[in-house]
């Protein structure tokens, strides 16, 4: 081995770890490359203890600039807005969410320290909880760093009811929507049918059968109204002012209960032809909450 690779041997044995794989990269890549490109944490052991040229360090540290002298971060903060359709424990602290957006469609994402007692993020990293969030895009995923939640739809969390409705809800946006997709359509809807679940004015029945058949509209696999038997004209109406009004109307009228009946003949054969998962919250809500 050359004189010169003996003495950096010999100077990795008394490295921590973080050196020693700075200097093994350093033979393949060279130090600059990797100060360039955001590697080494500019308060890490390497920097501090002088393993790497202070000329590169404070290029790192400063970063490049735009022509009116704004510094341009080499991990810049990605800003949606969304509602999260789930939440689960990762590790001791830590949860795993998953957000529907405007800007991205379905976006999985940690929040570290979410479960600690007084953590900033716990309750904004709960299910059902809509606003803007401030997400740092890592290599293979998302880490929330802030959270400004605009609502929180207390009314539904306080109603046994209106949670199982609302967790369907969730689980039928989880199952139908994808990342990085143009996922605004159903997103507004979401929105907007949970407003209506708290409303007094509409037969939650009746919420659930037009979030049912317009997210069906909505991923472009809507049939028509079934042939197989006859059906009410009022009926034939509101399936077709489901299909075809703004997402804002959807929810600006109500039926009989004979046509109510029939909207969920309807709408329960389309979702078991085209949304064919399994949704746990579906079998509570019609055990407990719609039974005869």
């Amino acid at each position: 081995m050359p004189l010169h690779c003996q003495e950096k041997w010999k100077i990795i044995s008394g490295m921590p770890q973080e050196a020693v794989f700075l200097l093994k990269m350093g033979f393949l890549q060279g130090m600059g490359f990797l100060l360039k490109n955001s590697f080494v944490h500019k308060n890490s052991f390497a920097h501090k203890n002088g393993f790497v040229h202070k000329t590169w360090r404070t290029q790192a540290a400063q970063g490049k600039r735009t022509k009116d002298g704004k510094r341009i971060l080499m991990q810049d903060l990605l800003t949606v807005t969304g509602l999260i359709l789930k939440a689960e424990p990762i590790g001791e602290y830590d949860r795993r969410i998953v957000l529907l957006t405007r800007e991205r469609g379905k976006i999985p994402a940690f929040a570290r320290g979410a479960r600690r007692q007084n953590s900033r993020l716990m309750g904004p990293t709960s299910p059902l909880s809509f606003g803007e969030f401030k997400l740092y895009a890592g290599r293979s995923s998302y880490t929330v760093g802030e959270a400004f939640i605009s609502n929180y739809f207390e009314t539904l969390r306080s109603d046994y009811e209106g949670s199982c409705y609302g967790m369907y809800f969730l689980e039928i946006c989880d199952y139908c929507t994808r990342e990085n997709n143009d996922e605004r359509e159903q997103l507004k809807l979401l929105y907007q049918s949970l407003r209506a679940l708290g409303a007094a004015g509409i037969p939650r029945p009746l919420v659930r059968y037009i979030f049912e058949l317009r997210t069906i509209v909505t991923g472009g696999e809507f049939p028509g109204i079934p042939t197989y038997r006859q059906w009410q004209e009022s009926t034939r109406y509101a399936v077709s002012f489901i299909a075809s009004a703004p997402v804002e109307k959807l929810y600006t009228f109500t039926v009989s209960p004979q046509v109510l009946a029939e909207l969920g003949e309807i709408a329960g054969l389309l979702v078991r032809r085209f949304l064919d998962g399994n949704f746990k919250s579906l079998e509570i809500l019609e055990l407990l909450v719609e039974k005869p």
